[in-house]
């Protein structure tokens, strides 16, 4: 681990070290490693659930330099916290951001040992409540705001995939949140148990600013979603939009995996970039 942060309790977890999850083996040869020069990055453990009695492993990155900086909750994929997540935690950490990424499959099992999809559906995934993931993102932001060097009123939410239809869910349910960037989240879905209302549901009563990016060729979620979340979104006033890649698929921007398309994944990024600049500006 390049760097710690003093102001927070730590234990071994599965989190640092992880490397890529065994369901994206093998990992191909374009996989973007960003190094820990200038910042500093660790593990933090989040009390949370019932009094607290829960602890939440979850990756951080921030810079080295002193200073108060916004806070970027980063929501996992799937596979979970696993090194393509903590990758792009640096990469934003060396954009001036307190990053967070909490494990928020950490009472079902860890997804970054499981190397069939179907099961890290079946045994983790469905069984994770939206309830309760928004519950612990809350518990993050509280104790994240303790650090001097997270300036927690300039809050944001990004996440990819799974990660990207939570930071919707979110950023509709915290209106502390000032900006959102939704990597290809799912828009709709059956209500169930486990999740009762979805990004759809919520858009045109979203108050804060959500980038979504999606792609043209994704399989998961039809253009005819994107649609319908734009006519949603346009009967609100949150002033979020949506830019759709042509060519691109799901996971575009997912540089360890085939799905990955580098002019998409670039240009993707440096919108959210400058979304999140507007946003959080001081």
């Amino acid at each position: 681990m390049a760097g710690r942060s003093d102001s927070f309790s730590r234990r071994e977890f599965v989190l640092l070290g992880v490397g890529y999850a065994l369901a994206v083996s093998p990992v191909t040869a374009w996989a973007i490693t960003t190094s820990s020069e200038g910042i500093i990055t660790g593990q933090l453990d989040i009390p949370t659930g019932p009094q607290g009695k829960e602890s939440m492993p979850c990756y951080m990155a921030a810079p080295k330099k002193p200073g108060s900086y916004p806070v970027l909750l980063l929501v996992h994929e799937i596979f979970g916290v696993h090194e393509y997540i903590q990758d792009v935690c640096r990469r934003w950490a060396k954009e001036g951001y307190f990053v967070v990424s909490p494990y928020l499959y950490f009472r079902h099992g860890d997804a970054t040992k499981i190397a069939d999809i179907p099961r890290i559906i079946s045994d983790i995934v469905s069984k994770v409540a939206m309830d309760q993931v928004l519950a612990d993102l809350d518990a993050t932001v509280a104790f994240v705001k303790q650090d001097k060097r997270a300036a927690g009123e300039r809050l944001a939410i990004s996440g990819f995939c799974w990660g990207g239809g939570v930071t919707w869910m979110y950023a509709a349910h915290n209106p502390q949140v000032k900006a959102g960037v939704a990597w290809y989240g799912r828009l709709r879905g059956q209500p169930g148990p486990m999740q009762a209302r979805f990004p759809l549901d919520e858009a045109s009563k979203l108050q804060t600013p959500v980038l979504g990016l999606y792609g043209e060729k994704d399989e998961g979620i039809p253009l005819a979603d994107i649609e319908a979340m734009r006519t949603a979104l346009a009967k609100g006033k949150s002033g979020s939009k949506i830019l759709v890649y042509p060519g691109a698929g799901h996971g575009f921007h997912a540089d360890y995996r085939p799905s990955y398309r580098k002019d998409a994944a670039e240009q993707a990024w440096q919108e959210a970039r400058a979304w999140l600049k507007q946003h959080l500006a001081s």
